[in-house]
């Protein structure tokens, strides 16, 4: 019989402490999030793996140690409040909602929206506001503490770190090889950010994101 609470447990100490994530907090919201409510049936048994999980659409369910390197890469706080872009199955917005005062996750399937919105609800995840929206037509300015964007953007788009507020942070991954950049940015003030290397990683690209232009020869 599969044992879920020493699945989780293996998960944490072995993938995500071994990933040099030591936030307590951290720790603990992916511990007490049921990460195997979030994982497609037929996928179930790789609920506590250390891989991506395919969720369709060509979107994956990050792997938990990437999702615990980039909750503690935005240093949350418990009056934050943080945007999710890609909602996929709902289970890093879940988390999220662990650390920060509220939380709103969009994503562009309406599939996915539903499917993640009857689960936050059936977990309890209550402070999680979940719509469907093209984050391409982002549009807030100075709106958010934190934002996680977890699709890759082929380019750097400044319209995320605009939606900061001064002192917020933004989590994003920029490139179009298998292995990308992930960066920290934080607005240091109105008009100045400050941009830092975290680790690199692989996900699947945002959809509608700018792309770096065709030499056609």
């Amino acid at each position: 019989m599969f044992d879920v609470q020493f699945a989780r447990r293996q998960m944490i100490e072995q993938q995500i402490r071994a990933w040099e994530v030591l936030d307590l907090r951290v720790l603990a919201a992916l511990e007490q999030v049921p990460r195997e409510e979030f994982v497609p049936a037929q996928y179930r048994e790789l609920a506590f793996a250390d891989t991506c999980v395919p969720l369709g659409h060509g979107q994956v369910m990050l792997a938990p140690k990437v999702e615990g390197r980039i909750l503690q890469a935005l240093d949350i706080k418990p009056t934050d409040r943080a945007l999710e872009v890609g909602t996929g199955s709902g289970f890093f917005a879940a988390a999220l909602s662990q650390l920060a005062q509220s939380v709103k996750t969009i994503d562009i399937f309406p599939d996915f929206v539903a499917g993640a919105t009857q689960t936050l609800a059936r977990v309890g995840a209550r402070n999680v506001a979940v719509a469907t929206a093209d984050a391409s037509q982002l549009a807030e300015r100075d709106a958010y503490d934190v934002i996680a964007v977890t699709s890759s953007l082929p380019l750097y788009d400044p319209r995320f770190e605009r939606a900061l507020k001064v002192g917020g942070r933004l989590f994003v991954t920029v490139g179009t090889g298998p292995v990308l950049a992930a960066q920290r940015v934080t607005r240091a003030s109105s008009d100045d950010w400050m941009r830092e290397s975290l680790f690199e990683t692989g996900m699947p690209p945002l959809l509608h994101a700018a792309e770096p232009p065709r030499f056609v020869f």
